[in-house]
């Protein structure tokens, strides 16, 4: 039985131990431990029992191979004199990063194409863990370094992930606060031909913002789900939270929708997060024609906007709690900087740092804040083959 057949026949807590048994018959591994993201991105976790003799602690996603595996998204070998050989593996869902499978091997195993077929057994680890989290607490367990509010627990079973991409396309997010928020709005989802994409600000603080949150995107899904255009996904939705909320409670929302086979764009703007497009070495506030927010009123009628892409252009979405005195414009000129230092940094790293430079900011930033990248390589952009090992010499091995 191949690695990949255990992984698929094995209970959903199981999946660890399953594993193990296979890399220990196929590949002579002798341990064989998962460290798994935290809700907040800042460190890997071991899915416990670990393995590995010594035991392995959780791993700030900033330091060591470890880190820098789950940053690069590229495996690393580590040969030294011992009797064993570190392989460390990205585990990774349709660019949803998920954590590190780290693999000890028998030197003389240790070889380019052994990790090459690691690679893919880590790659399938991941697919087992999207269907397990249905099954069981585990993984989730695991991904928190303190407990969740309730509104966090919903945001969390309600939003897709924090990245999607496909050989056109890039988009990655990040949001903070991590554990607590429950107002962040985010939704997507992708065909051969386009990908449409929902982004809102925060509906404010608590289980009161998670239940708004999470009715407008049942809704848009509802909508889009029935073949209904943006204006429909608008209206169905504008029409939900103003049947419940009566105007007390509207959300700031942008619906989009990018034709994958050419770089247009059809935009819906309820009054929404701010979006940024960076084109070569300019980056500009893109104005749209703001529109009322979703549930402010009775059948609300919108029209959507259209735009264009170029291969490498960048936009960049920053939503935040509608508290904030002053808005999304009140965070322009913070915005505006933080874009301008992450201009050389990847799709996935974007999200992170904007959100770092707003909350670091000397003057005041909102409670809550979403920021979502989007990179557009183009209808014939080709993704480069992976990298098997690492170039700039050897690193130590992961602390245990």
């Amino acid at each position: 039985m191949t690695v990949e057949s255990a992984l698929r026949g094995a209970a959903p807590h199981l999946l660890l131990d399953s594993l193990r048994t296979s890399l220990a018959q196929q590949y002579a591994a002798s341990c064989a431990d998962l460290l798994l993201i935290d809700y907040g991105f800042t460190s890997l976790r071991p899915v416990r029992p670990v393995q590995t003799p010594a035991g392995v602690r959780h791993v700030p996603v900033d330091t060591g191979p470890v880190g820098r595996v789950f940053r690069t998204q590229q495996p690393y070998l580590f040969r030294d004199d011992g009797p064993t050989a570190t392989v460390c593996l990205p585990v990774t869902v349709r660019g949803d990063r998920l954590g590190v499978l780290v693999v000890l091997l028998p030197p003389d195993r240790a070889t380019p194409g052994t990790v090459e077929s690691l690679g893919r057994v880590a790659e399938t680890l991941g697919h087992a863990l999207r269907v397990a989290d249905r099954h069981t607490d585990l993984y989730r367990s695991t991904r928190r370094t303190h407990a969740l509010t309730v509104a966090g627990e919903m945001q969390w079973d309600t939003l897709p992930g924090r990245s999607c991409t496909g050989p056109a396309f890039d988009l990655h997010a990040h949001w903070e606060p991590a554990y607590t928020s429950g107002g962040h709005l985010l939704d997507w989802s992708v065909t051969e031909d386009e990908l449409l994409l929902a982004v809102a600000d925060g509906a404010g603080p608590g289980t009161p913002a998670a239940l708004v949150s999470t009715l407008a995107l049942n809704a848009i899904r509802n909508a889009r789900r029935a073949g209904l255009d943006l204006v429909g996904q608008a209206s169905l939705t504008d029409q939900a939270l103003y049947g419940q909320y009566r105007g007390e409670s509207p959300l700031a929302a942008l619906l989009l929708r990018l034709d994958l086979t050419a770089g247009g764009i059809e935009v819906v703007d309820a009054g929404s997060p701010t979006l940024w497009r960076t084109r070569g070495t300019t980056t500009e506030r893109i104005e749209l024609d703001r529109q009322l927010p979703l549930g402010m009123f009775e059948d609300t009628v919108y029209a959507p906007q259209r735009l264009r892409l170029l291969p490498g252009d960048r936009l960049v979405f920053v939503a935040c709690d509608p508290l904030h005195g002053g808005g999304n414009e009140a965070l322009d000129g913070p915005v505006d900087r933080a874009l301008a230092q992450a201009g050389r940094l990847s799709c996935a790293d974007v999200p992170g740092a904007v959100v770092r430079a707003l909350r670091e900011t000397p003057r005041d930033v909102p409670d809550a804040v979403l920021v979502v990248c989007l990179d557009w390589h183009g209808p014939e952009a080709r993704r480069p083959a992976p990298v098997t090992r690492g170039d700039d010499g050897p690193l130590p091995p992961p602390t245990p």
